[in-house]
Formats: structure tokens, C-alpha cells, sequence
């Protein structure tokens, strides 16, 4: 089995997982849920380190062990990031445009890099070099940025409406590649809907273990996360006609909910082997996701 980012894979545990229970694993207990993925113990810990430098993660101590929970700006992250990956219908759109206009100083020059990834992270795309748009409403995302990086005094930020002379798609075309991203939405179908189809079947006659439903639920969160760096969530009706990640994300949703019990059983296990409690902070049977409320 090949093994993943080791440090993208402890994103994804948090995600799906961790932040249910309180935002907060024990060292020992993360290190034993990844061995389930290939990953050893070393890695792991320089993971969570990189990940507690970079400010994604807290630690404290009780005894000799080591916990870990989200920082704030980790949980707004996560929340995001759940929002975009569980959305069940695209947004819809009032007309306007987000524009962000930004010049970087050379003494804050390290930053532009991050930045540029960042808003990529969040939909927007680049019209012009230091010029981001978007169709929706990205001003929680965009105060946060200037406040990280402190670039208040080099930023500009416009709501406002496209005039021409060309259409919107057109406009679109010039700051997404969606031809490139729904080719990457048909691949994903093409191998998870035979995913879908033969697991259902596997569980249906107890042929998959907890263990198994946990890796694999994984893989899968881990696997459609990637579109998030990738798909800007335009409104529908700035996308094109034939659009597959409406079947992708159907795909996603079945899939998800086929494998949450099992899977959720499994990360309990470990999580009680490890701590002799859980404490998880949902009231559902599985994670209090939209995608789950909408099927139940």
C-alpha cells in the first residue's frame, strides 16, 4: 500500500474525525490510527510538530503524555473545509464579483507564495498578476488573510458588477481551467463508483472489517479534500452545461455515509484503547454532517 502525506493525512484525521470528539487526541492514540495507513511512529510525531510550528495545532501536557487539539485559526480551517467538501448544492449567485487587489512590498515579499496558495484554497482566481476574483462571498476568508499576514496597508477589496464587453463565461474561462477540473471529477467517479458498488456488496455480507471501513472512509475524505485546491465552487450557473462534480459529489455523499458507522466504531475503539474515555461532542449515531442529515 502506498503510503500518504503523512502530515495531510492528520489534516484529513481532523477533519473527519478528531474535532467531533473535542478537537483533541492523545500522541499515542493519533500514532496508532495512522499505523492502520503505513505510517510510523517518527513520522507522525514530525508531522504533528510541523503542524504545531505552522500554528495549525495546540499541545498540552497531563503525565507524560502529549495531547493535541485545534488552534483557533485550525478550527476555522476545519470548519471551512468540512463546509466546501459536504456542500450539497452549489451556491447561488447575486450578480457580483469579489475582486482583491494586493501589492506586496519586498520586505514582505516570503509571503507571497503562502498567499497565493491560500486564496487558491479559498476560490479565488487570478485575473491579473496581484488581482483575485470570485463569485462568492469571501469577505470572512479575505479578513482573515490581511490579518495573518498584516498586509492591510497593501490591500484593496471591491464587491462589485462585471460590465464587459465579454460574458461572464468568458470572464470565467480567463481565471479557471473547469475543462481541467471535470476531467479530474469524471476520474474520480470512474473509480469510485465501482468502489461504491463492491464495497456495499462486502458489507452487505460481512466481508469488511471495522478497520477496513475506517481506511477506506479515509482514503475517500482524503481523495475529494484535494478538490478543494483545485475546484473554486462557482455557482451553477457559471459552470458548463455538461459539469461532473455534481456526480462526484453524490458519488462522495453515498459512499461516505455507506462506510461512517463501521468506520466511526473503529476510531472509537482506538481512541478508548488509548485514553479510557471519548468524548464525543455530536449527538448523532454518525458525524453531524449536512451530507448525513440530508440522507438520514
Amino acid at each position: 500500500m502506498a503510503t500518504l502525506n503523512t502530515r495531510s493525512m492528520i489534516f484529513t484525521l481532523y477533519g473527519d474525525y478528531i474535532r467531533h470528539y473535542g478537537g483533541e487526541i492523545w500522541i499515542g492514540s493519533l500514532i496508532k490510527l495512522l499505523k492502520e495507513f503505513g505510517h510510523n511512529e517518527q513520522s507522525v510525531r514530525a508531522a504533528i510538530s510541523r503542524m504545531y510550528k505552522q500554528g495549525w495545532v495546540r499541545s498540552r501536557k497531563e503525565g507524560n503524555r502529549s495531547y493535541y487539539f485545534l488552534s483557533e485559526i485550525g478550527k476555522d480551517r476545519m470548519e471551512e473545509a468540512a463546509e466546501r467538501i459536504f456542500k450539497l448544492k452549489p451556491n447561488i449567485w447575486d450578480g457580483k464579483w469579489r475582486m482583491l487587489i494586493y501589492s506586496i512590498p519586498e520586505e514582505k515579499r516570503h509571503i507571497r507564495d503562502e498567499l497565493r496558495r491560500e486564496l487558491i484554497w479559498s476560490g479565488f482566481g487570478s485575473l491579473a498578476n496581484g488581482v483575485w476574483i470570485s463569485p462568492n462571498d469571501l469577505t470572512k476568508q479575505v479578513n482573515t488573510l490581511i490579518e495573518k499576514y498584516e498586509m492591510g496597508p497593501f490591500v484593496h477589496y471591491f464587491i462589485s458588477t462585471y460590465g464587459g464587453p465579454n460574458e461572464n463565461e468568458t470572464f470565467v474561462s480567463t481565471c479557471w481551467n473547469l475543462d481541467e477540473i471535470n476531467e479530474k471529477y469524471a476520474n474520480f467517479i470512474v473509480q469510485y463508483e465501482k468502489k461504491l458498488t463492491s464495497d456495499m456488496k462486502a458489507i452487505d455480507a460481512g466481508e469488511k472489517t471495522d478497520a477496513e471501513c475506517f481506511v477506506e472512509k479515509t482514503k475517500l475524505v482524503h481523495e475529494f479534500r484535494k478538490f478543494l485546491f483545485i475546484d473554486p465552487g462557482l455557482p451553477e450557473c457559471l459552470l458548463p452545461k455538461r459539469w461532473f462534480g455534481n456526480k462526484a459529489q453524490t458519488i462522495f455523499s453515498d459512499y461516505y455515509k455507506l462506510l461512517a458507522g463501521p468506520a466511526t466504531r473503529f476510531f472509537e475503539r482506538i481512541i478508548r484503547e488509548g485514553d479510557g474515555s471519548i468524548r464525543r461532542v455530536t449527538n448523532d449515531d454518525v458525524f453531524h454532517h449536512p451530507l448525513m442529515m440530508e440522507r438520514q
